[in-house]
């Protein structure tokens, strides 16, 4: 699936793999975000038979022009959890629409591990 505006230029169609790049990246610039992964073996066997490029923890589903997002983390140990888990959502929020011009309907994040 893919996500796509009009403008005065035409067209403009952003895939979901492009999306979840965004957000993986921003999500990496996050202080106290240690991996990013994905959330069981389940997803992981599925990474390995499937075509295309997957990028590792994040899942991007968009409807209409909504784009939701999903990410497993694991966090450096020490950090409050809950200010971690807040500003990852708020920066991938942000640099998603900056990046695309569309609206993040939701950012679920999902804390799997903490790692020293």
């Amino acid at each position: 699936m893919s996500v796509s505006t009009t403008n005065i230029y035409g067209q403009i169609l952003i895939s979901d793999e492009a999306i979840a790049k965004i957000a993986y990246h921003a999500a990496l610039d996050c202080y106290g975000i240690v991996e990013l992964v994905t959330k069981g073996v389940k997803d992981s066997v599925n990474g390995l038979f499937s075509k295309g490029q997957k990028v590792n923890g994040t899942s991007v589903v968009t409807k209409g022009d909504k784009i939701n997002i999903d990410m497993c983390v694991i966090i450096k140990f020490g950090v409050s959890l809950s200010a971690v888990a807040e500003t990852l959502k708020l920066s991938v929020k942000y640099n998603v629409e900056k990046f695309t011009g569309m609206v993040v309907d939701s950012v679920n994040v999902n804390i799997v591990g903490v790692k020293l």
